[in-house]
């Protein structure tokens, strides 16, 4: 898999992910412990790049760019994406698309060098919590 991260999302990027770092692109959709939605009702519309210490064997799928960055996603998300998988900055907002068109036009940036990972258990119990309030 390759990602063309165009000039302006580098530069977008640069203050906020640093050359080298270990990325995951995934989506926000609560398919995963990187996503803070609690249910399938937003199933695979929103992407997110999670910014993180070390590698999550998980996401073993990796993902080529020109950026830089250590990147992977998940080996069943690879569905998803078409050729010519791009990202770029327009209008103020990160786009993903492909050669079929643009994918999410808000691709969110998160940071989780300082997060500790809930477990399944506690992300269980958020999202019986926060589940009807977030779809």
């Amino acid at each position: 898999m390759k990602l063309n991260i165009k000039p302006q999302a580098q530069k977008f990027l640069a203050d906020k992910i640093p050359t080298g770092s270990h990325v995951i692109l995934t989506t926000d959709d609560g398919s995963n412990n990187y996503s803070s939605i609690g249910a399938t009702c937003e199933l695979a519309d929103k992407f997110q790049l999670i910014i993180v210490n070390q590698p999550d064997t998980k996401f073993s799928t990796v993902i080529e760019n020109n950026a830089g960055y250590k990147m992977n996603m998940l080996p069943f998300e690879e569905y998803l994406f078409g050729s010519g998988l791009n990202l770029d900055f327009s209008h103020g907002a990160l786009v993903l698309g492909d050669n079929g068109g643009a994918m999410d036009r808000a691709v969110s940036v998160v940071d989780w060098r300082n997060v500790t990972k809930e477990t399944e258990e506690e992300l269980r119990e958020k999202m019986k919590r926060i589940g009807d309030q977030i779809c």
